[in-house]
């Protein structure tokens, strides 16, 4: 379990709120408005009512001693910024701050975010990529190369094994587990022979995994 400061309460971090709740992670979430606070009370451990810019606030709430601080915020980027610059003064370890530009993102990181999360750009490119495929179900980004993509196993490998296919050799493709009703079997050797009912998790190129689970 981690201890994480969740500042700025609107959409994004009301989900970032209760997906960390489901995690088991300690969260404390602070926001100014009063409706937006005793709204998420149910799904964090505590919260708080304040201003994220004001510099005695951010120091009551012990900045140093969370493992990670999210900045959330989403209708004010010079407030962003500002909290974004005043946790690491505080002596924040890790800070994620959210973006909704390439110029935003250039700035939190020359004041002193760690990592920066574009929740509009990845869910866009996430739902370019899933909506217009028919045999990707899923996808995470790694990097401008690389994604991790839950894949439709094609029926004419149904009864071969992952060695008799090879796609490592013939498209540059690891496959990485199976997925049976929602439970991911990393055990997978050469032998493993596939099936209907299941789906694979590959690592691999965009253009790569397209050509390969396309036919």
């Amino acid at each position: 379990m981690k201890s994480v400061l969740l500042i700025g309460l609107g959409r994004f971090g009301k989900y970032v709120a209760r997906k960390l709740r489901d995690l088991n992670h300690y969260v404390m979430a602070v926001d100014r408005s009063e409706k937006r606070v005793n709204e998420i009370l149910p799904y964090v451990s505590n919260a708080q009512i304040g201003d994220s810019t004001n510099e005695d606030f951010l120091k009551s709430l012990g900045v140093g001693d969370f493992d990670v601080c999210i900045v959330a915020i989403s209708d004010d980027f010079q407030s962003s910024l500002e909290t974004t610059s005043l946790l690491k003064e505080q002596g924040a370890k890790f800070v994620v701050s959210r973006a909704e530009r390439d110029v935003q993102k250039k700035f939190l990181l020359r004041n002193g975010a760690d990592a920066v999360a574009y929740p509009e750009k990845q869910v866009a490119i996430w739902t370019a990529i899933r909506f217009t495929s028919d045999h990707i179900l899923d996808y995470m980004e790694l990097d401008s190369n690389y994604a991790i993509y839950e894949v439709n196993i094609p029926e004419h490998w149904y009864g071969k094994s992952i060695g008799k296919i090879d796609i490592r050799k013939k498209h540059g493709i690891n496959i990485l587990a199976l997925k049976t009703d929602g439970n991911i079997d990393p055990a997978i050797t050469p032998d493993t022979v596939l099936s209907g009912g299941s789906t694979l998790l590959v690592l691999g190129k965009h253009k790569d995994v397209q050509k390969c689970f396309r036919t």
